[in-house]
């Protein structure tokens, strides 16, 4: 669970967390673009790595790092499913350019992680739903959406406080074969869905007695204006776009 902690939102003062959220849904965009472009190990590592001074900047590097280790197993299964269907459609035959194809795949799913936690942990729901319907996006599939990266958090705790029961109840998780690591997760599973579902019946029941949809127009109490600086990192941006299509266009 520890990959979730990268996408809890914090609530800081800091120049990333400041930036218009549009901006940072353009961000987001544009490093998913450029690590889409490239399939080679150094400029997706240079894409990874350039994000890292923003994370500094955001003061989250702990919440990243956290994201980071629970990524990490998902990378080396990146890895592994690359190099061993390239080695199977080669007769079963590794080279170096399998490996590092491999390794540039690994790489990109890094690079998205990276920029995808720094967007959630820096962006709260409430802001993400204002430059969705700034977009003019209808409020019912933003409110769905916010609702969703809500219960993310909340979901992956309590699936941890519901192993950790099993756990002390004898349950033994990490023994066993893949088959019967899967079986084992059942207790938990059922406890959890069946606590999603009551925790969805609340919300519902929660936003009738609100009279949820009964106006057609609606108000916002806080307004999203786009800041100098705002222009600034968008036209950095789209200054590292460029350059990436130009890059793109040599390598």
């Amino acid at each position: 669970m520890s990959m979730l902690d990268g996408f809890k939102t914090t609530v800081l003062e800091t120049p990333i967390h400041e930036l218009d959220p549009r901006v940072k849904m353009f961000m987001l965009a544009s490093v998913t673009a450029m690590a889409i472009m490239f399939n080679k190990v150094v400029p997706l590592l240079v894409i990874s790595l350039a994000q890292v001074p923003l994370v500094l900047l955001a003061r989250v590097s702990r919440e990243w790092s956290r994201s980071m280790r629970g990524g990490m197993i998902f990378a080396l299964m990146i890895f592994g499913m690359n190099l061993v269907s390239r080695a199977a459609y080669a007769g079963w035959t590794v080279d170096a350019e399998m490996v590092r194809v491999s390794v540039a795949m690994a790489l990109r799913f890094v690079a998205l992680l990276t920029t995808f936690s720094l967007f959630f942990l820096t962006t709260s729901p409430d802001k993400l739903s204002l430059a969705l319907e700034s977009m003019r996006i209808p409020y019912e599939y933003c409110f769905a959406f916010t609702t969703a990266i809500r219960f993310i958090p909340i979901i992956a705790f309590e699936a941890q406080a519901i192993a950790d029961a099993q756990r002390s109840r004898g349950l033994e998780l990490d023994r066993g074969n893949l088959i019967e690591r899967l079986k084992k997760y059942v207790p938990i599973l059922t406890p959890l869905i069946v606590s999603a579902i009551r925790r969805s019946m609340e919300l519902a029941e929660a936003m009738e007695s609100r009279a949820f949809g009964a106006s057609k127009r609606r108000t916002n109490l806080y307004t999203l204006e786009l800041k100098p600086r705002d222009y600034v990192a968008a036209a950095a941006l789209v200054a590292a776009l460029c350059i990436s299509v130009l890059v793109r266009g040599v390598v």
